[in-house]
């Protein structure tokens, strides 16, 4: 049995059964896309700000011959129980359950006799068109990676190995005529064209920046992580498999919660809540002020208890501009 297929019998023991081979190389073909995304601004502030950080893998491993890619399922139908967070934050934190799978697999890809690296969301390299150069799928009009047997309700890791692996081929599939996607996004960024889609935008990007604009709390309408809009509207997404990796269903706190308890939270219950979960890298105050303009659009104006928790200056400074006009 060749390396290639004695990896891919080893991730489908596992549990992971999507995943493609193309070889490590620059990709050059992508800098003009990028270097249009910098010139219009399109590129949001969680991006690599160098080009060729984006496109050269070997600056990750210099004697990489073939990248991986891994796609890791997360729907699961009771997800649907929570409100206000996107589904794959209301499980444990991708990052760490998705390494983990991907560093079995490196240990694996070791025992063969090759070198190997995971990542998950922590390198620069375009993860998406890697994984479309695997053939496990392709790039909806919303910018999702959609695959045949899950939708786009994956989760997207990479490997980067010194082992000489055979190629796979890109699927011949996109979303052809349809434009659902585009007429539902509340804030009509979704254009025919990918390359114009400005993710500065995107409810999901604005639900995690710092700092908000007035127009920007407004547009959040309520939602405290993520937005599944687009997702969510799929026709490829309606008849998603769900997961088997139980890691992502929804934990207890995230279905329980309320609006009030996330407002309140001390450190101590972020750490052994939220934190968990992936919504918790950008910190607490992040969602504790979500919270507040979700309380806010409820129309609650019982605020009295609520301020005389805010401890924070700019959790302070969010309640004033909400409820002190």
């Amino acid at each position: 049995m060749k390396n290639k297929e004695k990896i891919i019998k080893f991730a489908n023991s596992i549990g992971i059964d999507t995943m493609g081979f193309t070889k490590c190389r620059k990709f050059e073909e992508l800098i003009s896309e990028y270097e249009y995304r910098n010139l219009n601004r399109f590129k949001v502030e969680f991006e690599e700000e160098e080009i060729e950080k984006r496109i050269n893998p070997f600056l990750i491993m210099e004697e990489g011959k073939t990248i991986i890619s891994i796609a890791i399922p997360y729907f699961h139908e009771d997800n649907k129980k929570v409100n206000n967070f996107s589904k794959y934050t209301v499980g444990e934190d991708y990052h760490l359950v998705v390494k983990k799978y991907l560093q079995l697999i490196c240990g694996y890809i070791e025992e063969l006799g090759g070198r190997a690296e995971a990542f998950v969301d922590n390198n620069p390299l375009p993860e998406r068109y890697i994984a479309y150069l695997c053939g496990i799928g392709f790039v909806g009009k919303n910018n999702t990676f959609i695959t045949e047997k899950y939708g786009s309700y994956i989760f997207l890791g990479e490997i980067i190995t010194s082992l000489n692996l055979a190629s796979d081929e890109p699927i011949d599939k996109d979303c052809g005529e349809c434009n659902i996607c585009i007429k539902a996004c509340p804030q009509s960024l979704l254009k025919e064209n990918k390359i114009e889609n400005n993710f500065n935008k995107c409810l999901s990007y604005i639900t995690q920046k710092k700092e908000l604009s007035d127009d920007e709390i407004k547009s959040i309408n309520g939602r405290i992580f993520g937005c599944d809009i687009c997702q969510d509207v799929c026709p490829l997404n309606k008849n998603a498999i769900e997961s088997n990796f139980s890691e992502f269903k929804a934990l207890p706190f995230m279905v329980e919660d309320k609006i009030e308890n996330i407002i309140a939270i001390n450190n101590n219950d972020f750490k052994n809540k939220y934190k968990k979960c992936s919504c918790g890298w950008r910190g607490k105050n992040i969602l504790i002020r979500n919270a507040l303009i979700k309380y806010k659009h409820k129309n609650k104006m019982d605020v009295d208890n609520i301020e005389k928790n805010i401890n924070s200056p700019y959790i302070k400074d969010y309640y004033n501009r909400l409820f002190k006009r």
